[in-house]
């Protein structure tokens, strides 16, 4: 069976990594303006490579869960396509060879000045040295607010070619990420959710499923992998 997966924040959420929260402005205690876009890195560089130097530590820490692992074990038995929103790398520590990071990577480093891209080190700094260009550019390769989402066009080709589409512990609140069970669902792909709570995109989904990824999850795995 052809699926495609998506993840967002509720999955590593359980291997101890903070969820992303827009709601009150504030991410990890920072306004999310000054840390998640170009104009907040243009305007302080050493503290949005301090924040996520920070960000990198932990998910260094976090050790992937029993949802990650079930992932991995779903696509010995079908043809996935597993997307996330997540910047960390659990899925792959999990199990998973071939993961979209849609929204960029924090093993990844990026030059503001040409755009070559390199794996980053535990720790950058604003004055790291762009290898291709020599530029004092670097940045993390992480997609911000007002820049658009990495491999769009293999994603929604997966989508709609998919015979089942899933997401799992997504708020349904950032785009385009946030339309995927929409577009899934006009192709006339079955669509299931799995969440620890309702979320605005609910009506999109055919069946929802609550509770914690990690219990969720590797039991919908379990009846697609006898």
């Amino acid at each position: 069976m052809r699926i495609a997966v998506l993840t967002g924040a509720g999955i590593s959420a359980e291997s101890g990594i903070r969820t992303f929260r827009a709601s009150n402005g504030l991410w990890e205690d920072h306004c999310i303006e000054d840390v998640a876009s170009v104009e907040g890195f243009m305007r302080d560089p050493v503290l949005v490579h301090r924040f996520y130097n920070m960000r990198r530590a932990d998910a260094a820490r976090a050790q992937p869960n029993a949802a990650h692992k079930a992932l991995a074990r779903l696509a010995q038995h079908h043809e996935l396509t597993l997307i996330t929103q997540n910047v960390d790398d659990l899925h792959e520590r999990g199990g998973s060879d071939d993961v979209i990071h849609m929204h960029g990577s924090l093993l990844g480093a990026l030059c503001a000045e040409c755009g070559h891209r390199w794996p980053a080190p535990l720790a950058m700094r604003s004055l790291d040295l762009c290898p291709n260009c020599g530029k004092p550019q670097t940045r993390p390769d992480i997609v911000w607010f007002g820049e658009v989402p990495h491999h769009l066009e293999r994603i929604f080709n997966a989508v709609e070619q998919a015979q089942l589409f899933a997401a799992i512990g997504t708020s349904g609140q950032v785009y385009p990420a946030a339309g995927l069970a929409r577009h899934a669902r006009r192709a006339g792909v079955r669509t299931i959710e799995m969440n620890m709570a309702n979320t605005v995109i609910g009506r999109d989904f055919h069946e929802k499923r609550s509770g914690p990824a990690s219990q969720v999850v590797p039991e919908w795995v379990a009846e697609l992998c006898p």
